[in-house]
């Protein structure tokens, strides 16, 4: 559950995957790590990335296990690979 403090300041990274070309797909957030925009980055771009954006790593979050929540619990990335 979201905080009811929502933070400019504060921005998060969730790493999706790797691919072995290097690539780096993952979730950026600013304020609320719930609400995020997916991203694909070169490893060293995603490095500097972070580094510029003083992000704080995040997690998957848990998995919803009734019908109704998990209608809405997913990323484009998963959507892609179905």
């Amino acid at each position: 559950m979201a905080s009811s403090h929502f933070d400019m300041n504060r921005k998060f990274v969730r790493v999706i995957n790797t691919l072995p070309n290097g690539l780096v797909e993952f979730e950026f957030a600013i304020g609320d790590a719930d609400v995020a925009v997916e991203l694909i980055m070169p490893k060293a771009a995603f490095d500097e990335f972070c580094r510029d954006n003083h992000v704080e790593f995040t997690e998957a979050a848990p998995i919803e296990r009734d019908a109704e929540s998990a209608d809405f619990s997913w990323n484009l990335q998963q959507a892609t690979h179905q």
